[in-house]
């Protein structure tokens, strides 16, 4: 009704303002003199229906509040609207506008008690659609303020709460503030966390700790308020830290080295070597995951914030209560827990440990290998020779379990006696042999045997085989036997050095060969050496390795157990004796035609012509001989 008052007026001023122009507009052309009417005291500023025309600055004004009641409106902009009525499926709001606005009562769900009257804030998605329609948002202002408020604590810190919606790849959807964020699975708790469904549905606090402007995206963290937390206590507690204390704490994690205890806000690490007074492969055979324990405080860096704990320390230790039966003289049962070149460390008790030096294994008094003897976790029983509590040290014996047997080595090992042993050793110079527990000797590798030599002892016997063995002598001193092998059998090259006297042929095997010569396999088990200078065939070739050939000694030594061989002087000997051979024939043949010839001469007393011919014949003849 207003604007149409307030038109009409207007339109009635215009029409005055027109007149008193055109008549202003005669009286200028021609003055013209007025001539008083009937109606001249009328008064025209007051209309049909009595009111009077507004003057310019009241005009201003009402024009001013007319174009007040024109609401300006921009796509995007966030505006408060009423709801002046609600449909089964949509809501009715005033923004001002020329039209009511139409919303969804999806996006309403958050307000179930949503009622006409009521005053919402919505988004101006399009003032007119293609349809000229007024298009409102009542989701896009909520996304468009979270996102706001977002922002807004994630740059004051604030903490926030939100609604796991869901679970999603590689962690959870939160509604903050009526926007979707993202909460890593890392960020969920302190501790790894792989089952997600449990935190569907519930409402939590968080951190606003990434933000992304360009796609509206935050990410948000509940492991940042444990550590907040976490930290506070960690502060608290390691005000309060002081060595020796005795605190309660759970195993977070183990490791190798030791396990981390979780002090309620602040970890510790307790090494491996402080969980228990005797030795542990791993600290998983002591402790257990999520397991409660008391420790004390070792060592503590306030700047580093490490703490060093202990546990087998609220314990005393094992050397300072020793029981009765551990006393010099007695036997005890060990485990092997660790064994080095030296000997063998037993643990007697956890905490108390003894050493079986290699001298201690065994009687004997040859080499003993004490990786071979001992084995890890085995038990063996020994005897404690000597105790020392004070610097904690226990020395323990094997052989003193039983009586020394070289007390009567002369009885049962008698020297020129055979006996029948085991090789426990093998050297480059010899073989060690054990006759009993802490009885033994060494045969040298030249006593191995009569006929061969061998480079190294394995050429002949191994490491666990049996041997026949003699007592060649005893050393009381040393404790050691001599022993020998080939002493078993008579020494054959007494008896066969008739049969390989020097000149004499034999049939043999070149069995290896070196830079010197080659080595001949003989008959009855001898083997000789053929220089190489003697291994010329007679068509000049040479006898290689696995040739058999027929050789000539050439000299025999029976002490040094040397027999040295020559084919070369085989052919070259032959050749010798047929040149020797025909000068004999030749010289035997010179004499007797001599001899011939002086018998004719003999019998003739007197030569004739004819005699001398036969004569002359004979004398050429004679020197065709002697040529």
């Amino acid at each position: 009704m207003f604007h149409q008052f307030l038109t009409k007026q207007l339109n009635a001023d215009v029409q005055e303002s027109g007149a008193d122009t055109a008549t202003a507009a005669a009286t200028t052309k021609a003055p013209v003199e007025l001539v008083p009417t009937a109606h001249d005291d009328f008064d025209w500023t007051v209309d049909k229906r009595n009111v009077t025309s507004y003057a310019d600055a009241e005009k201003e004004k009402y024009h001013k509040v007319y174009e007040s009641t024109f609401v300006q409106l921009n796509d995007g902009e966030l505006i408060k609207g009423l709801v002046v009525g609600m449909t089964k499926t949509d809501v009715v709001l005033n923004i001002g506008f020329k039209s009511d606005g139409l919303i969804s009562l999806n996006e309403f769900r958050d307000i179930p008690a949503l009622k006409v009257g009521d005053e919402v804030e919505v988004m101006i998605v399009e003032k007119e659609d293609r349809d000229g329609h007024l298009n409102l948002s009542r989701r896009q202002a909520r996304i468009t303020r979270a996102w706001e408020r977002i922002v807004e604590v994630h740059k004051t810190g604030e903490v926030i709460t939100g609604t796991v919606t869901s679970k999603t790849k590689g962690g959870l959807i939160v509604d903050v503030f009526g926007m979707e964020t993202f909460l890593p699975g890392s960020q969920i708790d302190v501790k790894p966390v792989t089952d997600y469904d449990q935190f569907v549905s519930k409402t939590m606090e968080f951190k606003v700790v990434k933000i992304n402007e360009t796609i509206k995206n935050a990410v948000v963290s509940h492991k940042a308020l444990i550590e907040s937390d976490i930290e506070a206590q960690r502060a608290q507690i390691m005000s309060k830290l002081e060595k020796g204390q005795v605190l309660e704490g759970m195993v977070k994690n183990i490791t190798d080295f030791g396990a981390f205890m979780d002090l309620g806000g602040l970890d510790g690490l307790l090494y491996i070597t402080d969980i228990s007074w005797g030795r542990i492969a791993h600290p998983s055979e002591v402790l257990k995951l999520d397991q409660k324990i008391n420790v004390v405080v070792l060592d503590f860096d306030d700047e580093k914030r490490r703490i060093s704990l202990g546990l087998k320390q609220l314990t005393p230790h094992p050397w300072d209560v020793l029981g009765d039966g551990i006393v010099e003289g007695n036997v005890v049962k060990g485990k092997v827990v660790n064994i080095e070149d030296y000997g063998a460390f037993l643990e007697i008790q956890p905490g108390v440990e003894g050493l079986v030096h290699v001298s201690e294994i065994t009687w004997a008094n040859t080499p003993v290998n004490a990786k071979e003897y001992f084995k890890l976790g085995d038990e063996h029983e020994t005897k404690i020779v000597t105790l020392d509590k004070e610097s904690r040290k226990m020395s323990l014996s094997v052989k003193q379990l039983s009586a020394d047997p070289w007390n009567e080595i002369d009885a049962k090992f008698p020297a020129g006696s055979r006996h029948a042993g085991l090789v426990k050793n093998i050297t480059n110079y010899g073989v060690f042999v054990e006759l009993a527990p802490g009885i033994g000797g060494m045969i040298h590798i030249s006593d191995l045997s009569w006929l061969k030599r061998f480079n190294h002892p394995t050429e002949y016997t191994k490491v666990g085989k049996h041997i026949d063995v003699m007592i060649l002598g005893i050393d009381r001193g040393n404790r050691k036997l001599q022993l020998g092998h080939k002493q078993l059998e008579e020494d054959p090259w007494n008896t066969l050095q008739d049969t390989f006297v020097i000149g004499s042929l034999h049939e043999g095997l070149v069995t290896r060969r070196d830079d010197k010569g080659v080595v001949v396999q003989l008959p009855y088990g001898l083997e000789g050496f053929a220089p190489n200078r003697h291994l010329t065939k007679e068509d000049g070739k040479t006898i290689g390795a696995d040739e058999t050939a027929t050789f000539i000694v050439i000299e025999f030594d029976r002490n040094e157990k040397r027999i040295v061989l020559s084919h070369t002087r085989i052919w070259e000997q032959g050749k010798v004796g047929e040149a020797e051979a025909a000068k004999k024939a030749a010289k035997a043949n010179a004499e007797m035609t001599k001899k011939t010839v002086k018998n004719i001469q003999t019998k003739v007393e007197k030569a004739t012509l004819g005699d001398l011919g036969v004569l002359a014949d004979l004398k050429k003849k004679m020197g065709g001989g002697a040529e």
